[in-house]
């Protein structure tokens, strides 16, 4: 039975980890709120796979890098659901636009920033206060190796990334005493669409474990980031890529 109280969002659900994600979330008893921003049709596979797990959820729409839709859209669903409070936010959505720095358009630069560092400050800032009111919050941030070791041709991802890490550090130093964590997940290599046009057998001969990984793998940490068996851990950035980078 769903506890109508215990309610996660996922940004960026529709496809990829951001599915996976809202998968393993509702194997755990949450009512997942999956955002997406273009492909419905995608989301609503997600959400139907979510009610294969016995839970349910719903899609909400709206562009992670715009405040004010984040704002009206969340807004109208806390008016919605009065005494309910959003328990668990995974900030995943994002995007690349890779180039070589010198090549790099400024409207690259500043989408990649404002759609994977901008929005966790508008998603999370709007969401925090509840969490805080009632003692009780997962935030799991999905970051990326580019973040951590920095990959060429990714200058404004890897920065965004970077961002995000670090904002994840100083937020759980802020809120750790309320019972709310903070955490981050860096994947490396991980089969999804937003890979699909790397060079796959190239980029495996540089992995230890010889392969990509797959959106499953990271959904199980970030499950475990969300659950009560977590709690004394934040601030954290868990690596899941197959010994890459440690």
């Amino acid at each position: 039975m769903i506890n109508a109280m215990k309610y996660a969002l996922v940004t960026g659900g529709s496809r990829g980890i951001g599915r996976a994600v809202s998968v393993k979330l509702a194997e755990m008893g949450f009512f997942v709120l999956i955002n997406y921003h273009t492909n419905q049709q995608e989301a609503e596979l997600t959400l139907q796979q979510v009610r294969d797990q016995g839970s349910d959820g719903e899609l909400l729409k709206f562009d992670v890098a715009v405040q004010e839709e984040i704002e009206r859209v969340l807004g109208q669903w806390q008016a919605a659901h009065e005494g309910a409070y959003i328990q668990v936010l995974v900030n995943n959505a994002g995007i690349r636009k890779d180039a070589l720095l010198m090549w790099i358009k400024n409207e690259e630069w500043h989408e990649v920033i404002n759609t994977n560092l901008h929005s966790f400050l508008y998603v999370t800032r709007f969401l925090i206060k509840d969490m805080l009111i009632n003692k009780m919050g997962r935030i799991v941030n999905v970051v990326s190796l580019s973040g951590l070791k920095g990959l060429p041709g990714q200058a404004n991802y890897s920065a965004a990334k970077a961002g995000v890490i670090g904002a994840t550090k100083a937020l759980a130093q802020e809120i750790a005493k309320k019972n709310v964590t903070v955490n981050a997940v860096a994947p490396g290599f991980i089969k999804t669409d937003m890979t699909k046009d790397l060079d796959e057998a190239q980029l495996k001969a540089m992995i230890p474990m010889g392969r990509f990984g797959k959106p499953e793998e990271v959904a199980a940490i970030v499950g475990f980031l969300a659950s009560n068996e977590a709690s004394y851990i934040t601030g954290a950035v868990i690596n899941v890529n197959g010994g890459l980078y440690t």
